[in-house]
């Protein structure tokens, strides 16, 4: 048994009606909804911005928390005569900024670059490698000095410290504003 039931029009109009009500308010819903994705999206990328401002100044912190002491050490134990922190250089539209750069003239004649990091990872080590290998490119004037790096960092992932050691880079930790090499005596740095 089937039932049926009968509709008047006006009751037919009325269901459209409803419908037709309910399909914009759907729509505005859907609106509504996009607009608060994007709204979320532009907050999400702003704390990404603004993260990524407290890490470089976090970076900065640590290099000016140890240079005091970086300093010093750079003076004592690698005899360079002229220690210059965060430096920036453009040449041919490229641009390279060096966290420390020390070096000295005569009988030492070689140059020193620093890389500070908060927390040092793996990749930190190619990067100072690559600073190493194209300090040149950006500095011609120092050519013909030899080239040492020293990385650098408060906090270290497992295992990174030696496999720069083993890169031939010095390692320091930066600890109560002191600034402390952490290779073994008898260390022989790789001289690019």
């Amino acid at each position: 048994m089937t039932a049926t039931t009968d509709l008047s029009w006006d009751e037919l109009k009325a269901m459209i009606a409803a419908l037709a009500e309910q399909s914009r308010e759907t729509d505005r819903r859907i609106q509504e909804t996009d607009r608060q994705l994007r709204e979320l999206k532009r907050q999400i990328a702003e704390q990404g911005r603004q993260i990524g401002g407290i890490g470089d100044k976090f970076g900065y912190f640590a290099e000016g928390m140890a240079l005091p002491t970086m300093e010093k050490l750079l003076r004592r134990r690698f005899h360079m005569e002229i220690v210059n922190p965060r430096s920036r250089i453009r040449k041919d539209g490229c641009e390279r900024e060096y966290d420390v750069l020390a070096w000295a003239n005569g009988k030492v004649n070689t140059v020193v670059v620093v890389e500070v990091k908060s927390r040092v990872k793996l990749e930190a080590i190619a990067q100072l490698i690559e600073q190493l290998e194209t300090l040149f490119d950006f500095l011609p004037e120092l050519k013909g000095k030899a080239r040492v790096g020293i990385l650098a960092g408060i906090d270290w992932d497992a295992g990174v410290e030696e496999e720069a050691q083993a890169a031939g880079l010095y390692t320091a930790r930066i600890r109560d504003e002191m600034f402390e090499l952490t290779t073994p005596k008898g260390f022989k740095p790789r001289k690019w």
